[in-house]
């Protein structure tokens, strides 16, 4: 049976191209790690007396992160989180306590994790509608601040929105507050897909601390690639000492989510950005960016409508057949589809995915 199921998983992760997940990665010289219970319990920047953990590791990586987003030098903190739904929760967790009685802006394009997380803690909160491109629509955001604007403002940021990969611009949003007065906010980038490799595109990184985010949530087995799924959260290190209480039993700080966290996931992040950095990171970056443009042209060369945003390695296309989705694994929202050029996706793959497309296609005119 085992046999069975790991042919049937290889043969499904070569047609999977509907999902941000790089496949590139190889943690082989990682694998004796699984004859030990590596948990990381409590705050990574303080040890507790359980000493089987990763919090060196941790600490390099959320310092890794830090640097990328701009985080104040003196002033950041963090933790590996198991995705970006746990980040998400947490910077919204975070925006509660420090504002009790705020509202929730959050686009209709943003992740479904934001809502839930929404509903988990009792907030408040507004949809405002978005644009065609997945950005979300200023216009509609200023109103509904407005309505509001003697409450805290915690405006939740899409730096790259699941199906169209669009990106919220801060500098709109800061110029929206400012202009309304609102005196109290606090803004989360969820930048689960982008967030890994935006910044290093030259003049493209304008959703991190310095543009005033107040907490940066990047998925860690998307871009980078990891067989556990894991994100980071990069918070300012002020306001996570508000949620942080001492538990004497661990002789450590509760300042996470989840309590006790997989250590593995902290030793395949810092692995890779050692074996890769930020050069290496780039390099991956430019060749995504040129397969997504590749595939884009590949589709409206044969006549299929297509769409992708600036700086974007997801293509947006017309709906192929139910059977063609569950083939290639596409992710479907409004009678379009996407597929996502991440690390390990070749122009075979593309190829192929296209000649299935054009195949059905001429079958269907066939039968009419």
């Amino acid at each position: 049976m085992l046999d069975a199921y790991m042919h049937s998983l290889a043969e499904k992760a070569s047609l999977s191209i509907g999902y941000p997940f790089a496949t590139d990665f190889n943690y082989e010289e990682l694998h004796s790690l699984l004859r030990y219970p590596l948990f990381n319990l409590g705050d990574p920047f303080m040890e507790s007396n359980y000493g089987v953990n990763s919090f060196t590791m941790e600490r390099e990586v959320i310092d890794f992160f830090a640097d990328l987003f701009h985080a104040p030098k003196d002033n950041y903190s963090g933790y590996i989180t198991s995705g970006g739904s746990e980040s998400n929760l947490y910077g919204l967790y975070m925006a509660r306590e420090l504002h009790p009685n705020g509202i929730v802006y959050y686009s209709s394009e943003s992740h479904y994790s934001i809502p839930k997380s929404i509903r988990l803690l009792n907030m408040k909160s507004i949809e405002v509608g978005s644009t065609q491109s997945g950005e979300i629509d200023y216009d509609n955001l200023f109103l509904a601040v407005e309505q509001n604007r003697h409450l805290p403002a915690i405006i939740v940021a899409n730096i790259g929105t699941t199906m169209t990969e669009a990106k919220d611009d801060l500098s709109k949003i800061q110029d929206i507050l400012q202009k309304l007065l609102v005196e109290s906010h606090y803004i989360h980038c969820d930048a689960a897909l982008a967030g890994a490799y935006l910044p290093l595109l030259e003049g493209s990184s304008k959703f991190d601390f310095s543009n005033g985010a107040d907490s940066i949530a990047c998925s860690g087995h998307k871009f980078i690639g990891s067989p556990i799924p894991c994100g980071v959260v990069v918070v300012k290190k002020d306001n996570k000492e508000r949620l942080s209480h001492y538990i004497s039993y661990i002789e450590s700080v509760d300042s996470t989510i989840t309590g006790t966290r997989n250590g593995l996931s902290s030793v395949f992040l810092w692995y890779a950005i050692k074996h890769f950095g930020k050069e290496g990171f780039q390099k991956r970056a430019s060749e995504c960016l040129s397969l997504a443009k590749y595939t884009y042209h590949r589709l409206l060369e044969n006549k299929i409508d297509s769409y992708y945003n600036e700086n974007a390695i997801t293509v947006l296309f017309e709906k192929p057949s139910e059977s063609l989705c569950q083939k290639w694994q596409l992710a479907t929202k409004s009678g379009f589809s996407h597929l996502i050029c991440m690390p390990g996706i070749s122009k075979d793959q593309i190829d192929r995915f296209i000649e299935d497309f054009l195949s059905e296609r001429e079958s269907n005119k066939a039968t009419f």
